[in-house]
């Protein structure tokens, strides 16, 4: 049973705590933040050990009645691990404090590979992070690259591969702060960040993407133009999906025609937040002509890296050495069928 600290209880850091809790071969030995209102609120509604990053975070969570365990070098000294879940960049200054404690970290998509030399995602390197001091788990949109793209690799399918991201503008929660209205903005480079980020993970990866940001919170939704290594039948293609526990193929005749409705699907099914922990593909929008294949799938930003988290966990840790078995677990635990 390894003990396993959570930095930042935030849209990622709530979800990951929440998911350790439901392990049977971890525990959650605290969750660490500044902030002292409703969000850390629930993590104490939830009896979770909460601990302070700074002296004053400590004052004001005392003020509203919080009880602090102590400071964030207290927690990692109870934790064999810990995942840093705090805004971009911050984690990055934290790394140095990891070292010096010489305590196991998981960092994610917002950081540079170059922090952990290592980036993550379970169905396609989980052996080479066995044991490993640190790694990062890719971005949401990069995990579904990944997923997706691995699947039709072992399925020796995929030669290269051309997408086109529609980005939500922000997080859900934080749509009053900023984001975009009546306008569409697409990043200036191409390819955008997400597959050079991709080839971090898998080198031999010939993938292409671009971005674009849209006017919507609840999620991002790609379109990819593959070009296959043979020519394949769609149903060859669907069988190379469905080797993947993680891509969920969804029907769009089945009234799915957008990510709302998708959202609503996974609200229904009773998962926490709607989570959508799988990729949602879109299995009769799929088309092959001769050796190109057209695909389309949505992305939950809050939470295809939560399961993804719980693999890294293990593999660092060594408490699983077989990626197969942990993903399995981790499914079971999440609910993903």
């Amino acid at each position: 049973m390894k003990n396993v600290a959570v930095i930042g209880y935030g849209v990622i850091g709530k979800r990951v705590a929440d998911a350790i809790n439901l392990q049977n071969d971890m525990k959650l030995s605290g969750v660490c933040d500044i902030i002292s209102d409703w969000r850390i609120q629930n993590a104490v509604r939830k009896n979770y050990n909460i601990y302070a990053a700074t002296q004053d975070a400590a004052d004001n969570m005392k003020s509203e009645g919080i009880s602090v365990k102590g400071n964030m070098q207290e927690l990692l000294k109870k934790s064999d691990l810990v995942v840093d879940c705090t805004p971009k960049k911050i984690a990055a200054q934290n790394v140095a404090i990891y070292k010096e404690q010489n305590i196991k970290f998981i960092l994610h998509g917002g950081e540079k590979h170059e922090t952990t030399g290592h980036s993550f995602s379970a169905e396609n390197n989980y052996k080479s992070a066995l044991n490993l001091n640190a790694t990062r788990v890719v971005s949401c949109n990069t995990t579904s690259i990944l997923r997706t793209l691995t699947a039709l690799k072992r399925a020796d399918l995929l030669d290269y591969a051309r997408g086109t991201l529609l980005r939500r503008a922000t997080d859900p929660w934080e749509s009053h702060l900023g984001g975009i209205m009546n306008t569409m903005v697409p990043e200036k480079d191409i390819p955008s960040h997400q597959g050079p980020d991709a080839k971090s993970v898998d080198p031999e990866l010939d993938v292409i993407t671009a971005a674009v940001k849209v006017p919507e919170t609840l999620s991002h939704m790609h379109y990819w133009n593959v070009k296959l290594k043979k020519q394949a039948t769609k149903q060859e293609v669907l069988n190379a999906f469905k080797t993947s526990s993680r891509i969920k193929l969804i029907q769009y005749d089945q009234g799915l025609v957008s990510n709302n409705t998708i959202k609503e699907m996974f609200l229904d099914m009773g998962r926490p937040w709607g989570d959508m922990y799988e990729v949602a593909l879109w299995e009769d929008m799929l088309k092959v002509q001769g050796d190109e294949l057209f695909y389309a799938y949505v992305v939950d930003n809050q939470a295809i890296v939560i399961p993804e988290t719980i693999d890294a966990i293990r593999a660092l840790t060594g408490i699983e050495t077989d990626g197969t078995k942990s993903i399995a677990k981790t499914n079971e635990s999440l609910g993903i069928h």
